[in-house]
């Protein structure tokens, strides 16, 4: 009965030194297409003009870098097996829409950057599992609308970023439920007006960004803007910048005199034409309080450009890397049918 054994315990080994290989191959230096550092359970997969997510990264992954890749599309299990993410970045790619269901593996999820892609809308309860986050990031896309309570459950939330879109308005209560939020950009959209009380509840905001947008200051919804400005002068900076559309005139400058027209629904207002509207890269540049200023992003991400590119990236794994599995699983069969013969003499 000891040939039965001493085959099991071989096919156990096999098998783990095919997982192993199976990860080297996705972080292989020598022709791999991602690094890896196991210490930190991190995975670098930039700018290696990816179409798809690579299906071998490691599920204890807890740092995932996909940033500066081709991907246009996920599917909606893309990230099934990560639940141990904290880090996700999948910013400069050419996403255009989010499968339903896509991060709600993602339980313990800290940060997910999103921004400079080709989002033109976002699915309902898209980040309803993500209860841990703390730092969203979506500008730089082509969002028109929100939906209705797509930020509920984002109760740890610090920073969102949702500038640079093409947003024309925003949903009653959108932002009630972050009561931790500190940092709020909402520039270069297509704004006319805030509902009434949209930032009564950010409490703790100590940044916030609404310049270029077209507030509309002779309508009569500029007024709760234009006094929620000024209550928070000196507490919320950058919050003076807001200008009326119409005039050079500072939105906090606003009083009933001056907005006495009934407003038109947002939704039905005429939108800004879309070519004249300055790009994201101009915009940015010209921020002067931004904490990460975009040319030195990928710094901040910790982004280093790879010594060299594999003449076909779309691979999971080298040639060598490919040999070794199937060697591996060669062997396993092997010792599958030694298995098998012993227990059928037995």
């Amino acid at each position: 009965m000891m040939g039965p054994v001493l085959a099991a315990c071989l096919l156990i080994i096999l098998s783990t030194a095919w997982i192993s290989q199976a990860n080297e191959a996705l972080c292989k230096k020598d022709g791999g297409v991602c690094s890896c550092n196991n210490n930190k359970n991190s995975v670098d997969c930039s700018s290696k003009r990816l179409t798809a997510i690579p299906i071998n990264i490691p599920t204890d992954t807890e740092n995932l870098k996909l940033d500066y890749n081709k991907l246009s599309s996920l599917s909606a299990t893309a990230f099934h097996r990560l639940s141990s993410l904290t880090y996700l970045s999948l910013f400069n790619n050419q996403l255009q829409a989010l499968p339903e269901g896509v991060f709600d593996q993602l339980v313990n999820l800290n940060k997910l950057y999103l921004q400079e892609n080709k989002l033109t809308s976002l699915p309902p309860g898209i980040f309803d599992k993500l209860t841990k986050l703390t730092e969203l990031y979506l500008w730089g896309n082509k969002l028109q609308s929100l939906p209705h309570g797509v930020f509920d459950k984002l109760t740890q939330l610090k920073e969102l970023w949702l500038g640079a879109n093409q947003l024309q308005s925003l949903p009653s209560g959108v932002f009630d439920k972050l009561t931790e939020l500190k940092t709020l950009t909402l520039n270069s959209n297509q704004l006319r007006s805030v509902p009434k009380e949209a930032f009564n509840s950010l409490e703790k905001l100590t940044w916030i960004q609404l310049q270029s947008n077209p507030w509309d200051c002779s309508c009569n919804d500029i007024l709760y803007l234009s006094k929620w400005i000024r209550e928070k002068q000196g507490n919320v900076s950058n919050i003076e910048a807001a200008n009326c559309d119409q005039s050079s005139k500072a939105v906090l400058e606003i009083t009933e005199k001056d907005a006495a027209s009934d407003c038109v629904s947002p939704n039905t207002t005429t939108a800004i034409p879309i070519g004249t509207m300055t790009p994201a890269s101009v915009i940015y540049d010209d921020i002067h309080e931004i904490k990460v200023p975009q040319e030195n992003f990928q710094k901040f991400l910790g982004y280093q450009e790879p010594d060299h590119l594999p003449t076909q990236p779309q691979c999971l794994m080298s040639i060598s890397g490919y040999l070794g599995l199937m060697m591996s699983l060669m062997l396993t069969s092997a010792a599958i049918l030694y298995v098998f013969h012993f227990l059928k003499k037995a």
